[in-house]
């Protein structure tokens, strides 16, 4: 008999670029993303260039790539993970986790859990002491959401849109 997932099941894979617009619906599927994103047929060829950018710069070490749960042949949440090197906390390596998403179908079935899980996991197995990411200040069920699953709001963030066209 074949093992295969059942429908409650979640399995977790790296994302390819062939997976890019069930991750711009993704990103899309959110109060925030559905004014920032662009989930059309085609794909804008900024998602193509971002995700290739993000193949280029990404190692076996030093990943930097999206992380898929997928729920048979469906993908129902991604995040972004990346891992970064540098020289505070005496050269520790750190885990940046970005875009958050489940989809809207599938939330309330601790997917979100999951992913954030494995994404610490994975960060653990490639040796990071620290896992890091901001939240938008208005999305109060999220942050009780990380801080049900350890996390502290130990800093304030800042951000800086830039204009690429007034440099």
């Amino acid at each position: 008999m074949i093992n295969s997932p059942t429908l409650t099941e979640i399995t977790f894979r790296p994302a390819t670029r062939d997976d890019l617009p069930a991750i711009v619906a993704l990103l899309a599927d959110d109060e925030k993303g559905k004014t920032r994103e662009e989930c059309t047929d085609p794909l804008p060829d900024a998602y193509y260039a971002a995700f290739d950018a993000m193949a280029s710069q990404s190692t076996a070490a030093l990943p930097n790539q999206y992380l898929l749960a997928c729920q048979g042949d469906d993908i129902v949440g991604c995040l972004q993970l990346t891992l970064i090197a540098g020289l505070s906390r005496r050269g520790q390596l750190r885990a940046q986790i970005e875009g958050v998403r489940v989809s809207s179908r599938h939330r309330g079935q601790k997917i979100g859990e999951k992913l954030i899980l494995e994404s610490i996991s994975i960060s653990k197995s490639l040796g990071a002491a620290l896992i890091q990411f901001t939240t938008d200040k208005t999305r109060k069920d999220a942050h009780r959401f990380y801080e049900r699953l350890g996390f502290v709001a130990s800093h304030e963030g800042m951000k800086m849109a830039l204009d690429p066209a007034s440099s």
